[in-house]
Formats: C-alpha cells, sequence, structure tokens
C-alpha cells in the first residue's frame, strides 16, 4: 500500500491534470526520459494551466506547446532538436545557452517550486523505480523536487544515481509504450577516413567520450583490438555495447568509476536497451557528475570525440550553427574538451568534413561565417581531424594553425585559403 500523502496517477487523467496544474515550471527528463503520455496530456488539455513553462532539453516528439499555439504555456529549450528547432526559428521558444554539466544549477535558479516528470521502470520489491535511459539534469533532482513517473515495462532498469524511492514521488501512472530507437548511422569512405586518423592516436588504456554518427561508429568499429579501454560518456550509444561485448571494455585503468560504465543518458537501438537492463557494470549518473570538467581530467588518458561544422584560422570552432543558422546548442561540447585540457594525457579531437554542398564550400575559413556561434574556443582546441588529416593545434601560434588547417581543408580550397591567409598577415 503506498502512503497516504501518495497520489497513485493511475485511474483517471483529471488526477494527473490536478497534480500538474499545481506547478509553474515543469522539467521534463531529455530524450527518451521524455513521459509521452503525460506530455500528451498537457498538450491536449492546455485550460488546465494558467501560467506553465515547460523546461527540457533533446525532445523527442513535436507537440502544440512546442510551437508556440498556446500563449499561457511557454516552451524553454536548452538543447534543440529539429521540433523544436523549427519553434526557436520562429520565435515560438526560447533557448537557453548553457553548458551541459551546469544544467541542474541553471534549472534551480529558473525554476522555483518546480515538477519533474520522466519515464521510469517499474518499481522493484524495495520501493525504487529507476530513470533508465536518463540521468541528465532529472537525477539531481531526486529527494529536492516532486517527481511524476510515467511507469513503463519497456524502461530498463539501471544502476548509478538515478534511483528514485515511492516516498519521493507525488504521483505514477502505469502506460507502456516501445522506447524510440536511433538507428546507427552509415558509415561512409569520409568517416572512416577521419577514424582512422583519431583511432591511431587511442591508446590501450584510454577512457573514451564518443557521442552519436558516422564518425564515432567508425572509430568505435577500428577499436576491436584495443585492451582496457574504459567509458566515461555523456551518451551511451550501440557503439559502446559492439565494444563491451566484445570484451574491449573493461574499465580497469580508470581513476574514477573502476571497471564501471559511465553516463548520463543512452539513445540508441533495443539491444543497448537490453543490454543495459539490470547491468551493474553501467552507471547512469546525473549530468554535473558526469560532465564537470573537474571529474573528466582525472582520467590520465582522456579521449574525446566530438564534430564541428566549421573552423576558422585562430581554430574557434562552431559547432551548434550552420552557416550562421541556430541548430542544436552546447551540449557537453566544450565540458569534455576543457576536461581533456586538463587530463594528464588527455586527447580532444573536433572532426569535420572537409567541404560541403557537393565540395562547393570549405569548412575550413578564414573567418567564421557571419552569426556563427562559437562553440569551443580558440584556447580550448585540440585536434582537428578531416579526412585529408590531422592536425594538432594546442600550443601552436596562429600562423601555425592557419597552415596546419589549410594543410587538412578540401585541395580545391587550399590555394584560396592560402590567398586569404597572406590577405589577414596570418601567412609566413
Amino acid at each position: 500500500m503506498l502512503p497516504h500523502e501518495i497520489i497513485a496517477l493511475d485511474n483517471t487523467q483529471s488526477e494527473i491534470l490536478s497534480l500538474l496544474s499545481n506547478y509553474q515550471h515543469i522539467i521534463v527528463s531529455m530524450a527518451n526520459g521524455e513521459p509521452d503520455y503525460i506530455l500528451n496530456l498537457i498538450d491536449e488539455h492546455p485550460e488546465a494551466f494558467t501560467n506553465l513553462t515547460i523546461h527540457q532539453m533533446l525532445e523527442l516528439k513535436d507537440r502544440r506547446y512546442i510551437q508556440g499555439e498556446y500563449p499561457n504555456i511557454r516552451y524553454v529549450s536548452y538543447f534543440l532538436s529539429k521540433h523544436a528547432r523549427k519553434s526557436f526559428l520562429n520565435g515560438t521558444c526560447d533557448l537557453i545557452p548553457n553548458h551541459f554539466h551546469q544544467m541542474p544549477r541553471l534549472l534551480e535558479k529558473r525554476c522555483p517550486n518546480p515538477l519533474v516528470i520522466s519515464q521510469a521502470s517499474p518499481m522493484d520489491e524495495e520501493g525504487y523505480f529507476s530513470l533508465g535511459t536518463s540521468g541528465d539534469y532529472t537525477a539531481h533532482f531526486i529527494g529536492k523536487a516532486p517527481f511524476v513517473l510515467q511507469v513503463n515495462n519497456h524502461v530498463p532498469k539501471t544502476h548509478g544515481k538515478n534511483r528514485i524511492h515511492i516516498s519521493q514521488v507525488a504521483g505514477f501512472i502505469q502506460y507502456d509504450q516501445s522506447l524510440q530507437e536511433l538507428p546507427n548511422a552509415p558509415i561512409c569512405d569520409i568517416d572512416q577516413q577521419i577514424a582512422e586518423y583519431v583511432a591511431e592516436r587511442i591508446e590501450n588504456g584510454s577512457t573514451l567520450q564518443v557521442g552519436i554518427g558516422g564518425i564515432p561508429n567508425a572509430v568505435v568499429s577500428l577499436l576491436k583490438d584495443h585492451r582496457d579501454l574504459g567509458i566515461h560518456t555523456e551518451m551511451l550509444t550501440d557503439g559502446v555495447y559492439d565494444l563491451a561485448t566484445n570484451g574491449v571494455i573493461t574499465g580497469t585503468k580508470k581513476h574514477t568509476h573502476p571497471e564501471k560504465i559511465i553516463a548520463t543518458f543512452a539513445f540508441g537501438t533495443q539491444r543497448l536497451y537490453d543490454f543495459m537492463n539490470n547491468n551493474k557494470q553501467i552507471e547512469i549518473l546525473p549530468v554535473n557528475q558526469v560532465n564537470d570538467p573537474r571529474v573528466i581530467a582525472k582520467e590520465d588518458n582522456m579521449v574525446a570525440i566530438n564534430a564541428t561544422t566549421e573552423i576558422d584560422f585562430y581554430g574557434q570552432c562552431a559547432s551548434e550553427t550552420v552557416a550562421g543558422k541556430y541548430y542544436s546548442s552546447t551540449g557537453g561540447q566544450t565540458d569534455f574538451g576543457s576536461g581533456v585540457r586538463f587530463a594528464k594525457n588527455g586527447k580532444g579531437f573536433i572532426c569535420l568534413y572537409s567541404a560541403a554542398k557537393n565540395d562547393t564550400i570549405s569548412r575550413i575559413k578564414p573567418i567564421l561565417s557571419p552569426a556563427s556561434v562559437v562553440t569551443t574556443s580558440k584556447n580550448d582546441v585540440d585536434y582537428i581531424v578531416t579526412e585529408y588529416g590531422i592536425a594538432q593545434l594546442q600550443g601552436k601560434s596562429i600562423f601555425a594553425r592557419t597552415k596546419a588547417l589549410i594543410d587538412i581543408a578540401h585541395p580545391k580550397f587550399r590555394d584560396e585559403l592560402t590567398y586569404e591567409a597572406k590577405k589577414m598577415g596570418f601567412w609566413i
């Protein structure tokens, strides 16, 4: 039997709406932590709210409140997915700049007395739910704010610091639905070429942060003969599953969380979710622990692999805009870029195709496109990788950086880039 002060929201929609309507700020878990049933209910009954603000990163589904259709509900994004991107560009949702590891602190400042909503696995015999694929900023609020959960039998039971006791839950509803899957991105020839430059610089015993896309997938595919790799990453993907099941990941050389795979959220295919279920090797932790540069720096051989859309001669990487148009946000790129910079033997790789639009536009530029946003600064950049080579910029002068970047630019643009470098006085 549930304690009397806890509402078991397993009967009517009116009970759910009654609870939600008591709050002006609702924090929503990201990716598959998103409680689809509860959010649909908000979208279908906007009249239940007087002045509601919904805070979220990386939404999975489009909703009318995201597109600003209700004047009494405002959507605030901290990392644009495709639906919030459309809304932001139309001026109907807010985008708050942030470092991912600072999200819990930022939400505490912006959200007085919030309610947190998330998906969760079924309660165990000890009275605990698991937030499953999610830790992110949500897990930080366990015990600090009330939760309403969508309990879903498809959510894997995971370990770490994303377990929440029934006594900390204001209400829940049982609603089962399959988790959304992120298909593995195909690996093209350019991805493979870039990956080879990165993989040959990853040593046995390194700890990795890897993301999504063809390049990370290609890098992972080249590490099957490595030994004793560790994982400390914001996002857990199918690539980690491949390495773990092949015995490549042991984590025995890690200084923090030895022998554990550490992440703050997971997004992949069903085989990843099955692998995570009740797997004590994997720990899902709050993002202010996983992405804290001070924690990342404790791993001597930390390797971070990220991407950008363009880079200039200074080494500034614009990773959240495309040709000056906002596309996503900072995410964890600067968290891990800073962390590896302070790690004893840290290496930070930022990868990009040398050209765009059928090789008509160079992604290496004298100056960034107008209105571009710098994600990784010139002071934090380390290795830049294209299909034409790798350039280590850390510790190099502007002149040396310029030459190194031109050397890995697409050949058809090298003469033009050299000409521009001489005009700028960046060529000796």
